[in-house]
């Protein structure tokens, strides 16, 4: 079974928000990246690009497939996890340790319509 964190916020698409303040930490679960395989590749918005929740902001490529990657909130891209560039491979270590983008949140009650741990694992068991 995926390791699913208490505290985070999660998308049907796979994504998660760790929420700090107005910031949002994005990246994919645990599901996704054991779904996805071996990840080889990021692709990431570059910092100042807006995302909007429910849109595209980039993608993750496997040695399997390529996934794209759907915001789950929207707001400011103020960095990008540069570390991913050279080792992609480090989502598939720890999903919830390498975000991919961090984000200053535009409107916090976009967070209101993403799933809690518990829901998120009855969605993922389906």
């Amino acid at each position: 079974m995926a390791k699913v964190l208490e505290g985070l916020y999660y998308a049907e698409s796979h994504e998660y928000v760790k929420v700090e303040g107005n910031i949002g930490y994005v990246g994919i679960t645990d599901y996704a990246q054991h779904a996805l395989g071996n990840v080889v590749y990021v692709d990431m918005p570059d910092v100042d690009d807006e995302v909007t929740a429910g849109e595209e902001f980039g993608a993750v490529e496997s040695v399997k497939a390529a996934s794209d990657l759907i915001s789950p909130v929207s707001g400011v891209v103020i960095e990008v996890n540069e570390t991913l560039e050279d080792e992609p491979e480090k989502i598939n270590a720890d999903a919830y340790e390498n975000w991919i983008i961090k984000v200053k949140l535009s409107d916090k009650s976009e967070l209101e319509n993403l799933m809690d741990a518990k829901a998120y694992t009855a969605f993922c068991e389906k």
